[in-house]
């Protein structure tokens, strides 16, 4: 027997554990360094989606251990209003990779706290309630993140927050804005988008909250002057824009932030996930003149680890082993790559529809028939099945729609492109036959 079928582990699982988000993978994890964890079996397994996409600098990183137990065993948890160095110096330097003037930082443990604190702050600063989010988006699970999340069911939960309001997902694959020749007349559709939204409204519109890519929502990469129309669109209405950067930041996407790229500085900007590297770390930064008019309204996000010194020190090495090693500009070269593999599966694979996103950040989308661009969700589950048994960790985005989120690590090699490529050639052949 598989040292991953123990008996008695499964049995105290399903005891105990509430299932969070679909079925646990069939395997035990037992460690974890670089690219890769092993099983109970002691199985390498190359690990692609970068633990739950915030081991961006692999497992066990030397230097992110090292920090770790120094302040475990200095100053690891304080009172919330006690400062301490990491704290202050992360902020500082986040401030200044920032673009713009968003000078002002909150560290918070979650990428859906970081939400929760730019929301709550955009409503009390313009003193309206109305959100506008995504189709396709995912913000988090906590009260105002969850009414701005699209991406998965939101029925059974009661109502969502008032003034909750959709604009529809950039898909330049899907969208119904896609004509027979293959072209995506966005303009038109987010026009329709905030004609709709000006309909509904009450006239409290506050905050438009929105991921440069939505990596949850099956790797939506708006297209080229998509973010900034959209920014001009909330300018018009005097909507806060909100960038929720946590999977898309830190580099992931070829550059720091993916925001870069368009060349448009929000009025909020949240991280998460990839900040801490593995550990639970976020933040919200905005701009003196947004924070004054808070912090003079008595703005209050008082949580129990906010300003904690353990994860802000593993943050501000993450930081500084980001620019440091450019890993910006080692995904961008490595993410081409990978795109090129996976373009290659595609001629050679009829259920491939769509390879599409940006640096190590891309997805892979299979189709029941390309004409008609219908899902084929069951073929990804078989697919991961595979890759699985093959030795590669992947992961399917919500949805029904059979879109791999492919995201390894930065410090991924070479051979290790090659190999999850060979991987996913193998898992195909297999899924196919």
């Amino acid at each position: 027997m598989s040292n991953n079928e123990d008996p008695q582990f499964w049995e105290k699982a399903r005891a105990h554990l509430v299932r969070y988000g679909g079925a646990f993978s069939p395997l035990i994890a037992e460690s974890a360094t670089g690219n890769w964890f092993t099983d109970a079996d002691g199985r390498r397994i190359l690990d692609f989606t970068s633990g739950q996409m915030s081991a961006i600098l692999g497992h066990s990183h030397p230097e992110i251990v090292a920090i770790a137990r120094h302040y475990m065993g200095e100053l690891d948890h304080l009172y919330s209003t006690i400062l301490s160095r990491p704290v202050v110096d992360l902020a500082a330097l986040l401030a200044q990779v920032a673009p713009g003037k968003l000078d002002r930082v909150l560290l918070v443990s979650t990428g859906g706290e970081s939400n929760e604190a730019a929301l709550r702050m955009a409503k009390l600063v313009t003193g309206r309630h109305e959100v506008v989010a995504m189709s396709r988006s995912w913000h988090g699970v906590t009260g105002g993140a969850a009414s701005a999340t699209y991406s998965s069911s939101r029925r059974g939960y009661g109502p969502p927050a008032p003034g909750s309001f959709v604009l529809p997902a950039p898909d330049t694959y899907r969208s119904r804005f896609v004509d027979e020749r293959g072209v995506y007349d966005w303009k038109a559709e987010l026009a329709l988008g905030f004609e709709l939204i000006d309909r509904q409204s009450s006239g409290a519109l506050a905050a438009c909250i929105v991921e440069p890519i939505l990596s949850s929502g099956g790797v939506l990469e708006p297209p080229e002057g998509y973010i900034a129309a959209l920014a001009a669109e909330c300018r018009m209405r005097e909507l806060q824009l909100i960038f929720d950067e946590a999977q898309t930041g830190l580099g992931r996407t070829g550059t720091l932030l993916a925001c870069e790229r368009d060349g448009v500085v929000p009025d909020y900007l949240t991280l998460s996930k990839t900040l801490g590297a593995g550990l639970p770390l976020a933040a919200m930064l905005t701009t003196p003149e947004i924070e004054d008019v808070a912090a003079e309204r008595g703005y209050l996000f008082y949580t129990t680890h906010a300003s904690d010194p353990l994860p802000a020190a593993v943050g501000l090495k993450v930081l500084e082993i980001m620019l440091r090693d450019r890993l910006a500009d080692r995904a961008a070269r490595l993410g081409e790559r990978l795109k090129a593999g996976l373009n290659a599966l595609q001629q050679r694979y009829e259920c491939i529809g769509d390879v599409r996103g940006r640096g190590l950040l891309l997805g892979l989308d299979l189709v029941k028939d390309r004409r008609t661009k219908l899902p084929d969700p069951d073929l990804a589950q078989r697919v991961a099945r595979h890759c699985l048994d093959l030795g590669m960790m992947t992961s399917i985005v919500r949805g029904g729609f059979g879109i791999f989120r492919i995201a390894p690590p930065l410090t991924v090699e070479e051979a290790e492109i090659d190999l999850g490529l060979e991987i996913f050639d193998k898992a195909l052949g297999k899924a196919l036959h």
